[in-house]
Protein backbone atom coordinates (compact mmCIF):
# COMPACT_ATOMS: atom_id res chain seq x y z
CA UNK A 1 0.00 0.00 0.00
CA UNK A 2 1.28 3.50 -0.93
CA UNK A 3 -0.04 7.07 -1.04
CA UNK A 4 1.12 9.67 -3.56
CA UNK A 5 -0.94 12.67 -2.40
CA UNK A 6 -0.94 13.84 1.24
CA UNK A 7 -0.77 17.06 3.22
CA UNK A 8 0.79 18.10 6.52
CA UNK A 9 0.20 21.09 8.76
CA UNK A 10 2.82 22.97 6.75
CA UNK A 11 -0.13 23.65 4.44
CA UNK A 12 -3.67 22.62 5.40
CA UNK A 13 -3.26 19.17 6.94
CA UNK A 14 -3.64 18.46 10.65
CA UNK A 15 -0.53 16.31 11.25
CA UNK A 16 2.99 17.67 11.28
CA UNK A 17 5.40 16.01 8.78
CA UNK A 18 6.98 13.74 11.41
CA UNK A 19 3.63 12.54 12.71
CA UNK A 20 2.41 11.99 9.15
CA UNK A 21 5.34 9.65 8.51
CA UNK A 22 4.73 7.84 11.80
CA UNK A 23 1.06 7.40 10.96
CA UNK A 24 1.93 6.08 7.49
CA UNK A 25 4.13 3.44 9.12
CA UNK A 26 1.31 2.53 11.52
CA UNK A 27 -0.91 2.03 8.49
CA UNK A 28 1.71 -0.27 6.91
CA UNK A 29 2.41 1.94 3.90
CA UNK A 30 5.49 1.09 1.84
CA UNK A 31 5.80 4.57 0.34
CA UNK A 32 4.32 8.02 0.88
CA UNK A 33 4.57 11.38 -0.88
CA UNK A 34 4.18 14.68 0.95
CA UNK A 35 2.55 17.18 -1.44
CA UNK A 36 1.68 20.29 0.53
CA UNK A 37 -0.08 23.14 -1.23
CA UNK A 38 2.35 25.57 -2.89
CA UNK A 39 5.22 24.80 -0.50
CA UNK A 40 7.87 22.15 0.03
CA UNK A 41 8.88 23.44 3.46
CA UNK A 42 7.87 20.19 5.18
CA UNK A 43 9.77 17.90 2.82
CA UNK A 44 13.14 17.92 4.59
CA UNK A 45 11.61 17.15 7.99
CA UNK A 46 9.51 14.33 6.55
CA UNK A 47 12.48 12.92 4.63
CA UNK A 48 14.59 12.81 7.78
CA UNK A 49 11.80 11.08 9.69
CA UNK A 50 11.27 8.55 6.89
CA UNK A 51 15.01 7.81 6.65
CA UNK A 52 14.91 6.52 10.22
CA UNK A 53 12.00 4.20 9.43
CA UNK A 54 11.22 1.43 6.98
CA UNK A 55 9.28 3.55 4.47
CA UNK A 56 10.03 5.12 1.09
CA UNK A 57 9.53 8.89 1.02
CA UNK A 58 8.69 10.81 -2.16
CA UNK A 59 9.31 14.57 -1.74
CA UNK A 60 6.58 16.52 -3.49
CA UNK A 61 4.51 19.66 -3.87
CA UNK A 62 1.04 20.60 -5.16
CA UNK A 63 0.98 23.86 -7.14
CA UNK A 64 -2.10 25.97 -7.84
CA UNK A 65 -2.37 26.67 -11.59
CA UNK A 66 -4.29 29.33 -13.49
CA UNK A 67 -7.21 27.63 -15.28
CA UNK A 68 -10.45 29.04 -16.73
CA UNK A 69 -12.79 26.51 -15.10
CA UNK A 70 -12.77 24.51 -11.89
CA UNK A 71 -9.41 24.03 -10.19
CA UNK A 72 -6.07 22.96 -11.65
CA UNK A 73 -3.57 21.47 -9.21
CA UNK A 74 -0.22 20.17 -10.42
CA UNK A 75 1.74 17.66 -8.38
CA UNK A 76 5.52 17.56 -8.52
CA UNK A 77 6.53 14.07 -7.37
CA UNK A 78 10.10 13.09 -6.53
CA UNK A 79 11.73 16.48 -5.91
CA UNK A 80 15.50 16.11 -5.87
CA UNK A 81 16.12 19.79 -5.20
CA UNK A 82 14.17 23.02 -5.11
CA UNK A 83 15.10 24.91 -8.26
CA UNK A 84 15.25 28.72 -8.15
CA UNK A 85 12.18 28.82 -10.41
CA UNK A 86 10.17 26.52 -8.11
CA UNK A 87 11.23 28.58 -5.11
CA UNK A 88 10.08 31.77 -6.83
CA UNK A 89 6.73 30.22 -7.79
CA UNK A 90 6.19 28.94 -4.27
CA UNK A 91 6.91 32.34 -2.73
CA UNK A 92 4.59 34.03 -5.25
CA UNK A 93 1.76 31.60 -4.55
CA UNK A 94 2.14 31.97 -0.77
CA UNK A 95 2.11 35.77 -1.16
CA UNK A 96 -1.04 35.60 -3.32
CA UNK A 97 -2.64 33.23 -0.82
CA UNK A 98 -1.95 35.76 1.95
CA UNK A 99 -3.58 38.55 -0.07
CA UNK A 100 -6.61 36.35 -0.65
CA UNK A 101 -6.87 35.50 3.03
CA UNK A 102 -6.60 39.14 4.04
CA UNK A 103 -9.36 40.02 1.59
CA UNK A 104 -11.66 37.36 3.08
CA UNK A 105 -11.03 38.69 6.58
CA UNK A 106 -11.51 42.30 5.47
CA UNK A 107 -14.84 41.51 3.80
CA UNK A 108 -16.08 39.75 6.92
CA UNK A 109 -14.83 42.51 9.22
CA UNK A 110 -16.60 45.11 7.08
CA UNK A 111 -19.80 43.12 7.53
CA UNK A 112 -19.49 43.23 11.30
CA UNK A 113 -17.73 39.97 12.14
CA UNK A 114 -15.27 40.00 15.04
CA UNK A 115 -12.30 38.66 13.05
CA UNK A 116 -8.75 39.77 12.34
CA UNK A 117 -5.93 38.42 10.19
CA UNK A 118 -3.45 38.58 13.07
CA UNK A 119 -5.77 36.47 15.21
CA UNK A 120 -6.18 33.97 12.37
CA UNK A 121 -2.40 33.65 11.99
CA UNK A 122 -1.94 33.13 15.73
CA UNK A 123 -4.72 30.56 15.71
CA UNK A 124 -3.35 28.24 13.04
CA UNK A 125 0.46 28.62 13.29
CA UNK A 126 1.32 28.14 9.61
CA UNK A 127 2.47 30.40 6.79
CA UNK A 128 0.37 28.58 4.20
CA UNK A 129 -3.13 29.47 5.39
CA UNK A 130 -6.07 28.03 3.46
CA UNK A 131 -9.82 27.79 3.85
CA UNK A 132 -9.63 24.79 6.23
CA UNK A 133 -7.75 27.09 8.60
CA UNK A 134 -10.51 29.67 8.31
CA UNK A 135 -13.03 26.96 9.16
CA UNK A 136 -11.01 25.96 12.23
CA UNK A 137 -10.72 29.62 13.27
CA UNK A 138 -14.46 30.20 12.86
CA UNK A 139 -15.20 27.20 15.10
CA UNK A 140 -12.85 28.59 17.77
CA UNK A 141 -14.56 31.97 17.47
CA UNK A 142 -17.95 30.19 17.83
CA UNK A 143 -19.15 31.70 14.57
CA UNK A 144 -20.09 28.17 13.50
CA UNK A 145 -20.46 24.81 15.18
CA UNK A 146 -18.39 22.82 12.70
CA UNK A 147 -15.81 23.22 9.96
CA UNK A 148 -18.32 22.04 7.38
CA UNK A 149 -20.78 24.72 8.46
CA UNK A 150 -18.04 27.32 7.95
CA UNK A 151 -17.68 26.24 4.33
CA UNK A 152 -21.41 25.86 3.71
CA UNK A 153 -22.28 29.21 5.24
CA UNK A 154 -19.32 31.46 4.47
CA UNK A 155 -16.34 30.31 2.39
CA UNK A 156 -17.35 27.62 -0.10
CA UNK A 157 -17.57 28.54 -3.78
CA UNK A 158 -20.64 30.72 -4.23
CA UNK A 159 -20.83 31.66 -0.55
CA UNK A 160 -20.58 35.35 0.50
CA UNK A 161 -16.91 35.34 1.56
CA UNK A 162 -15.43 33.06 -1.07
CA UNK A 163 -12.50 34.65 -2.91
CA UNK A 164 -10.94 33.06 -5.99
CA UNK A 165 -7.37 31.78 -5.67
CA UNK A 166 -4.61 33.17 -7.88
CA UNK A 167 -2.51 30.46 -9.49
CA UNK A 168 0.71 30.33 -11.48
CA UNK A 169 1.37 29.77 -15.17
CA UNK A 170 1.19 26.09 -16.16
CA UNK A 171 4.22 26.04 -18.44
CA UNK A 172 6.37 27.79 -15.85
CA UNK A 173 5.18 25.33 -13.19
CA UNK A 174 6.02 22.32 -15.38
CA UNK A 175 9.50 23.72 -16.06
CA UNK A 176 10.06 24.43 -12.35
CA UNK A 177 9.07 20.89 -11.37
CA UNK A 178 11.26 19.27 -14.03
CA UNK A 179 14.20 21.50 -13.11
CA UNK A 180 13.73 20.26 -9.54
CA UNK A 181 14.18 16.68 -10.72
CA UNK A 182 10.53 15.72 -10.30
CA UNK A 183 7.65 14.36 -12.37
CA UNK A 184 4.73 16.73 -13.19
CA UNK A 185 1.40 14.97 -12.51
CA UNK A 186 -2.09 16.41 -12.98
CA UNK A 187 -3.93 16.08 -9.67
CA UNK A 188 -7.60 14.98 -9.63
CA UNK A 189 -8.34 15.71 -13.34
CA UNK A 190 -12.10 15.95 -12.84
CA UNK A 191 -11.53 19.14 -10.83
CA UNK A 192 -10.73 20.86 -14.13
CA UNK A 193 -14.49 20.79 -14.85
CA UNK A 194 -13.85 19.55 -18.37
CA UNK A 195 -16.61 17.49 -19.98
CA UNK A 196 -15.87 13.90 -20.94
CA UNK A 197 -16.40 14.90 -24.55
CA UNK A 198 -13.43 17.29 -24.31
CA UNK A 199 -11.32 15.42 -21.76
CA UNK A 200 -9.20 13.48 -24.26
CA UNK A 201 -8.22 16.55 -26.26
CA UNK A 202 -7.46 18.54 -23.10
CA UNK A 203 -5.31 15.76 -21.63
CA UNK A 204 -3.52 15.34 -24.96
CA UNK A 205 -2.64 19.06 -24.96
CA UNK A 206 -1.43 18.86 -21.36
CA UNK A 207 0.82 15.93 -22.25
CA UNK A 208 2.21 17.88 -25.20
CA UNK A 209 3.02 20.71 -22.79
CA UNK A 210 5.03 18.39 -20.55
CA UNK A 211 2.74 16.81 -17.96
CA UNK A 212 3.88 13.21 -17.50
CA UNK A 213 1.19 11.67 -15.28
CA UNK A 214 -2.41 11.93 -14.15
CA UNK A 215 -3.81 11.14 -10.73
CA UNK A 216 -6.56 8.93 -12.10
CA UNK A 217 -7.63 7.72 -8.66
CA UNK A 218 -8.79 10.29 -6.11
CA UNK A 219 -11.41 9.99 -3.32
CA UNK A 220 -13.30 13.01 -4.65
CA UNK A 221 -14.25 11.08 -7.80
CA UNK A 222 -16.51 8.10 -8.47
CA UNK A 223 -14.64 4.84 -8.91
CA UNK A 224 -16.18 4.31 -12.35
CA UNK A 225 -14.83 7.69 -13.47
CA UNK A 226 -11.38 6.86 -12.07
CA UNK A 227 -11.29 3.62 -14.04
CA UNK A 228 -12.29 5.60 -17.13
CA UNK A 229 -9.52 8.13 -16.46
CA UNK A 230 -6.94 5.38 -16.06
CA UNK A 231 -7.89 3.86 -19.43
CA UNK A 232 -7.78 7.27 -21.12
CA UNK A 233 -4.47 8.12 -19.46
CA UNK A 234 -2.92 4.83 -20.56
CA UNK A 235 -4.16 5.42 -24.10
CA UNK A 236 -2.42 8.80 -24.15
CA UNK A 237 0.78 7.46 -22.61
CA UNK A 238 0.51 8.99 -19.13
CA UNK A 239 1.96 7.59 -15.94
CA UNK A 240 -1.03 6.73 -13.70
CA UNK A 241 -0.97 7.65 -10.01
CA UNK A 242 -3.39 7.42 -7.09
CA UNK A 243 -3.70 9.29 -3.83
CA UNK A 244 -5.89 9.85 -0.80
CA UNK A 245 -5.42 13.64 -0.70
CA UNK A 246 -5.13 12.99 3.03
CA UNK A 247 -5.40 16.06 5.26
CA UNK A 248 -5.87 14.34 8.62
CA UNK A 249 -8.94 13.14 10.46
CA UNK A 250 -9.62 16.57 11.95
CA UNK A 251 -9.82 18.20 8.51
CA UNK A 252 -11.36 15.54 6.24
CA UNK A 253 -12.86 12.58 8.09
CA UNK A 254 -13.88 10.98 4.80
CA UNK A 255 -10.30 10.60 3.53
CA UNK A 256 -7.98 7.91 4.83
CA UNK A 257 -4.27 7.44 4.34
CA UNK A 258 -3.57 4.73 1.78
CA UNK A 259 -7.12 4.65 0.40
CA UNK A 260 -8.59 6.32 -2.67
CA UNK A 261 -11.84 6.34 -4.69
CA UNK A 262 -14.40 3.72 -3.69
CA UNK A 263 -12.44 3.24 -0.46
CA UNK A 264 -9.95 1.17 -2.44
CA UNK A 265 -6.47 0.47 -1.13
CA UNK A 266 -3.83 2.33 -3.14
CA UNK A 267 -1.79 -0.52 -4.55
CA UNK A 268 1.98 -0.27 -4.57
CA UNK A 269 1.99 -0.63 -8.37
CA UNK A 270 1.18 3.08 -8.59
CA UNK A 271 4.63 3.79 -7.22
CA UNK A 272 6.81 0.81 -8.10
CA UNK A 273 5.45 0.23 -11.62
CA UNK A 274 4.32 3.72 -12.61
CA UNK A 275 6.32 6.44 -10.88
CA UNK A 276 9.58 4.92 -9.66
CA UNK A 277 10.87 3.95 -13.15
CA UNK A 278 10.46 7.58 -14.23
CA UNK A 279 12.34 8.86 -11.19
CA UNK A 280 15.09 6.24 -11.56
CA UNK A 281 15.55 6.80 -15.29
CA UNK A 282 15.03 10.56 -15.19
CA UNK A 283 13.15 10.03 -18.45
CA UNK A 284 10.55 12.80 -18.26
Amino acid sequence: MVDLHTHSNISDGSLNPIDLISYAIEQNLKAIALTDHDTADGVKIAAEAAAKKNIIFIPGIELTIVWPTGEFHLLGLGLKNISPKLSDISHMLIKNRMKRNQLIIQKMYNDGFDVSYEELEDSVKTECIGRPHFAEYFVKKKLVKSRQEAFDKYIAHGRPYYVEKTGCNLDEAITAIVESGAVPVLAHPLSLYVSWGKMKSVLFELKERGIVGIEAYHPGARLADCIKLEALGKELGFCITAGSDYHGEKVRKDRHLGFTAGNRIIEDKFYFEELKPLLDNNSF
